[in-house]
């Protein structure tokens, strides 16, 4: 069956007509010679909207992570992150791999929140038998809490614990617009207590390809070092970063209906037998329930032969929300799910 409503993920969005025009105009250049003009007016709006001195594209929001981690940790140092963090459980360790950077889990709360005696205490001391802690990571809007939003108090506050210690403060914002939209702020607010940030282009900006990176020039210039280093160095990157323009331009506002069909949708799959979740705790697209042990895959299976896609499991299951799925496209998955549900509960 041809797919009718697909919330594996906020990725698997479309480019809008109006991005597809402008990819198809985009004037060109070589980005490695910094000399595409439409990347660096992508990066310096970037840049503007988030406060920050300096903008750089990569290829992902995974990368963007790499990246910052190895501008501002060296090999041996240590990094402290969420154990719920995007960095820390769905990228590869790729800051071990390829950086030889060590990871520290500290404990994340409900809302992706790290606890500010738990940042104290996870800082090590100087000892040459302790590796350097050099940097804290943050995520928001928090993907593996349900989309939660941190505040940009509660920024302020861990990255405050940070800064004690002299640790530089580096902000996973993949769905940064998500976190703002649904707490009515400019984005700046969430990014002003923290030195570097990335946010995706790919998921609720529905752009086909690509993250950016922001921090001050300085970071900026050594973080597109590392992007060379990866492999990462694109030329004529003017025709994705076109689309890039259009979204920052006309996709931020409209997240809001993203979370308003998320919240519906949330409201619908808490009624069905079977299924754990609070709608109260839903305040942006992720939408992720419990259903009993062992079904996850069974139930991502039977939703498959009925049009609605969404990603397998054990008893954790997950619905994104995105630009391309409306309100009738949650009516659609809700019967569906009642369908489904009605075999397996």
């Amino acid at each position: 069956m041809d797919i009718r409503v697909d919330m594996r993920s906020d990725t698997v969005t479309k480019p809008s007509p109006e991005m597809r025009k402008a990819m198809y105009e985009a004037e060109v250049g070589d980005d490695v010679y910094r000399d595409d003009p439409t990347v660096n007016r992508l990066q310096d709006k970037a840049a503007e909207m988030l406060g920050k001195e300096a903008g750089l594209f990569v290829a992902s929001g995974t990368q963007g992570n790499l990246v910052s981690v190895l501008a501002q940790a060296q090999r041996g140092d240590e990094i402290i992150v969420g154990d719920m963090c995007h960095i820390f459980n769905s990228e590869a360790g790729g800051v071990s791999v390829l950086g030889s950077v060590v990871m520290y889990p500290v404990k994340t709360d409900r809302h992706g929140i790290l606890a500010s005696d738990l940042i104290h205490a996870a800082v090590k001391p100087r000892d040459y038998h302790k590796p350097p802690t050099k940097l804290l990571c943050i995520e928001n809007s928090h993907n593996n809490t349900s989309g939660q939003v941190i505040s940009p108090q509660a920024t302020k506050t861990m990255a405050d614990a940070g800064r004690e210690h002299g640790l530089r403060v580096h902000l996973d914002g993949a769905r940064l617009f998500n976190a703002a939209v649904s707490q009515g702020i400019d984005v700046k607010e969430l990014t002003a207590p923290v030195d570097t940030a990335t946010f995706c282009l790919s998921k609720g900006l529905s752009c086909p390809i690509g993250s950016i990176v922001v921090g001050d020039a300085d970071f900026i210039e050594e973080a597109g070092r590392w992007r060379k280093i990866l492999g990462a160095g694109m030329r004529q990157v003017g025709i994705v970063a076109a689309a890039g323009l259009v979204a920052l331009d006309s996709m931020v506002d409209r997240m809001a209906d993203d979370h308003v069909n998320a919240k519906k949708l949330a409201e619908g799959l808490a009624e069905l037998p079977g299924i754990a979740l609070d709608p109260n705790e839903i305040v942006t697209n992720i939408v992720r329930f419990g259903v009993p042990a062992g079904t996850g895959d069974k139930i991502a299976a039977h939703l498959k032969e009925q049009g609605v896609y969404i990603n397998g499991g054990d008893a954790d299951l997950r619905m994104v929300t995105h630009y391309g799925v409306d309100s009738e496209d949650i009516d659609f998955t809700l019967l569906a799910m009642r369908n489904v549900m009605s075999e397996v509960a």
